[in-house]
């Protein structure tokens, strides 16, 4: 027999060294160190994934943890602060998800992509660029000024680590191609100045509603966040001058007291 037909793989049965001689491709009896054969194994039962969970208490752990993250904080918060405020067992929780990573990850992720789906229905059938990008702002300010847990999530927790970077890479490049797209088709159209970079309007864009929604949360004011959105795509479209070579995207829309900054 040649050595290259040979392979010996050693394994502990027992106390005993048993080798296992793979031969053309066929599985030699195990053989224990007297080269007495050894009864075989039976074989491991695969381990199946757990019965249908139930999405009502599966959701209420999400919520939960949205409520007790934003109020202790990421780092501070334990399994059984979640477990308590979504009237759970501790060992319920962990039937759902591994640790407090995973739940915020899913947390997160579910919201991002139930507001993706969202947005993208709702901007496919608004053809005009001008106004895509003001529906997008309203959508954003709607979806964090209607869910605080989650705005002080997404603005103050996400921002203390690297998670951050991990969701920016799989959400915000999605987000950001839908402004950038907007942009890109007003350009073509004559609306927007060509020679700006639509990454950096793109930026700028989500930048202004970003520092909004962070205004909102640090504010000891509550008031409608969505109310806002017009304000900034007036400004970041028109500026602050009282002209721009006397072109202007439609009416400036009437100011509303009660879309303030941080205050």
């Amino acid at each position: 027999m040649s050595q290259s037909g040979l392979n010996l793989n050693e394994h502990s049965f027992g106390g005993a060294i048993v080798l296992q001689l793979i031969v053309a491709g066929e599985v030699a009896p195990l053989l224990d160190q007297e080269g007495d054969a050894l009864p075989k194994r039976e074989p491991t039962p695969e381990i199946t994934a757990p019965g249908p969970r139930n999405p009502d208490k599966y959701q209420r752990i999400l919520d939960a943890a949205l409520a007790v993250f934003a109020e202790k904080g990421f780092f501070v918060s334990r399994i059984s602060d979640i477990a308590d405020r979504a009237d759970v067992a501790d060992g319920t929780v962990y039937l759902y998800f591994k640790n407090k990573d995973e739940i915020l990850a899913t947390a997160i992720n579910s919201a991002f992509d139930t507001f993706m789906k969202h947005a993208r229905t709702e901007l496919e059938n608004i053809g005009e660029p001008v106004e895509r990008l003001r529906r997008l702002a309203k959508l954003h300010l709607e979806a964090l000024g209607g869910n605080r847990n989650a705005a002080i999530v997404f603005q103050m927790e996400l921002r203390q680590s690297t998670r951050l970077s991990e969701f920016s890479h799989r959400h915000l490049i999605e987000y950001f191609s839908l402004v950038r797209n907007a942009i890109q088709e007003g350009q073509r159209r004559g609306q927007f100045r060509r020679e700006l970079p639509d990454k950096i309007a793109a930026n700028c864009f989500f930048g202004a509603i970003d520092e909004m929604v962070t205004s909102w949360v640090l504010s000891e004011h509550d008031f409608p966040l969505a109310n806002a959105a017009d304000e900034i795509v007036d400004i970041l479209l028109n500026g602050m001058c009282s002209s721009v070579d006397g072109a202007s995207f439609g009416p400036h829309p009437p100011h509303r007291g009660n879309a303030r900054g941080s205050q």
